[in-house]
């Protein structure tokens, strides 16, 4: 392989099992990985396009590949990355991740599913498939997927993302559905706090959270250690006021067996929302290793949302996740890691000015902009 020592994320990929026999290995298959990444940066959504883009970029890539073959054809593609092996590609996705990022103190990374809704068979028994993600929302950066198995849900899949995860020192937000004691325990083991949405799942918990805030509110405080911050915000004809309360000091009263780790507050956000002249209140309940600053906890919740908005929404708008056709084998959970590569390497390329979308354009009709991207 003649790929350059920049481009690291090819030498991360480089070892990379190769399942296929002998006599069939037409084309190397650092060259294929490599060729796949560099078409879906470039706006290839599919194995035909990713075809279509290596022979336009056939004189390109022969700067930095072997291609003894030229290039491959669409159906190689497809069997190639419908036989890899998905988590030893996730591992190698996960090395490269851990090799460009860094730990920043209190970075909220959230933690949240999505479902890829076109990956069943029809006329088969293999449902659409569901991925659990980790977003670093300050370096904006996916920091780690996994797959939830299609006989369980995201309670089993989020501590096996967590324990592939360095969290040393950040503050993990989960939704309800992440409101387990295990999970818990997992993220103060790595010595990182928690923000995680309650909901009526955890009736028990969830009854005695609502009635300690009922008594706080009834006695003005008096007795609570307690903060709170207060945010309004104004677009178009949209208003939002977040008023967020968070009790600290609380385990004996929400927890006296200690069964939820470093559970240190709680907090209460209350979202009054105005649109076209219509008003809406929201309550939400949290539980949090945080305690008193309600400012921080706030941020915290609001960042949360960052993997739907700069994530979620981006995969299904700027790469048409939701429209996808891959569903033979191990090709939709390998295309939906070179989507995340993808989104990844354009996230940190802040070069230009612009959108997702109009990034992977520009790195299709600029080679020198595609070098930046691919080499940092």
């Amino acid at each position: 392989m003649k790929l350059k020592p920049k481009i690291s994320i090819a030498d991360h990929f480089a070892q990379m099992p190769d399942p296929r026999v002998e006599r069939t290995k037409r084309h190397q298959l650092i060259d294929i990985i490599t060729i796949a990444i560099c078409a879906v940066i470039c706006g290839a959504d599919t194995w035909v396009e990713m075809e279509i883009y290596g022979q336009a970029k056939h004189q390109w890539l022969k700067q930095f590949l072997e291609l003894p073959n030229g290039i491959p054809s669409h159906d190689t593609f497809s069997r190639v990355f419908s036989r890899l092996d998905p988590e030893q590609f996730q591992n190698c996705f996960l090395n490269w991740v851990k090799s460009i990022s860094k730990v920043v103190a209190r970075e909220v990374v959230a933690i949240d599913g999505k479902t890829l809704r076109h990956s069943y068979e029809r006329g088969g028994d293999k449902k659409a498939i569901h991925m659990v993600s980790a977003w670093a929302t300050e370096q904006r950066l996916v920091l780690g997927q996994v797959k939830v198995d299609e006989k369980s849900n995201e309670i089993t899949a989020i501590p096996e993302l967590l324990k592939v995860l360095s969290l040393q020192g950040c503050i993990v937000t989960i939704d309800a559905m992440g409101c387990q004691k295990d999970i818990v325990k997992l993220i103060a083991g790595q010595e990182a706090d928690y923000v995680i949405s309650l909901k009526k799942n955890q009736g028990s918990l969830y009854k005695r959270v609502e009635a300690l805030f009922s008594e706080a509110l009834k006695n003005r405080y008096e007795g609570f250690t307690h903060s709170s911050n207060r945010r309004s915000e104004e677009s178009h004809s949209r208003e939002e006021t977040r008023y967020c309360v968070q009790l600290s000091n609380v385990q004996n009263q929400i927890d006296p067996e200690g069964k939820w780790q470093n559970l240190q507050s709680i907090g209460r956000l209350d979202v009054m929302r105005t649109v076209n002249g219509k008003t809406k209140i929201e309550t939400r309940y949290f539980i949090s290793s945080l305690a008193n600053n309600a400012k921080l906890l706030a941020d915290s919740v609001r960042q949360h949302w960052g993997i739907e908005n700069s994530l979620h929404w981006v995969l299904d708008v700027a790469f048409r996740e939701d429209d996808s056709r891959i569903r033979k084998d191990n090709a939709p959970q390998n295309f939906a890691v070179l989507r995340h590569i993808a989104h990844s390497l354009l996230q940190q390329n802040t070069s230009v000015k612009i959108g997702i979308k109009n990034k992977r354009l520009k790195a299709g009709w600029d080679n020198e902009y595609l070098a930046k991207v691919l080499f940092g």
